[in-house]
């Protein structure tokens, strides 16, 4: 199966003055990817509910850890990959469920944890090459510091 490329783009959120943390799948950010999937998929609300994860806003720990599945934090064993388009992630989140072995990363089972029944079926798998997906993690960490993001007081 090929791959896909993941970019963990991070960019200044005008209307927050925050960094956020926007995820490209092939060159496409997550947050159109699943627009026009639940808007497709006739799903109400739809359109404009998501935004990038703001590490400002809740503790991550460390991003590698996150966006390998092993964030201590987060809600049961799925992942936060989108936060709400108010900039919070427990108000609207897309989870999945990350999977890694020693060639790829793997997002899958994806839900909306307000919306227990929509059918996230037909949304991905989405499958990275596993060092192409550590290497931008590592270029993300280089620009956000420690990986270890406080939440502001």
């Amino acid at each position: 199966m090929a791959s896909n490329e993941i970019r963990f783009v991070r960019q200044q959120r005008e209307d927050r003055s925050v960094l956020e943390i926007i995820l490209r799948i092939d060159g496409t950010p997550l947050t159109e990817l699943i627009d026009r999937f639940e808007l497709n998929a006739e799903m109400q609300p739809a359109g404009d509910a998501y935004g990038g994860l703001i590490p400002e806003f809740f503790r991550f720990g460390p991003l590698e850890d996150h966006f390998h599945g092993r964030s201590t934090n987060a809600m049961g064993p799925k992942t936060p990959l989108l936060g709400c388009g108010c900039g919070e992630w427990g108000c609207w989140p897309l989870m999945a469920r990350i999977t890694s072995t020693p060639e790829l990363v793997t997002w899958d089972s994806f839900e909306q944890p307000h919306r227990k029944t929509r059918d996230y079926t037909g949304f991905g798998p989405f499958q990275f090459d596993r060092h192409q997906y550590d290497d931008d993690l590592r270029a993300l960490r280089a620009v956000t510091g420690s990986g270890v993001d406080e939440p502001r007081t």
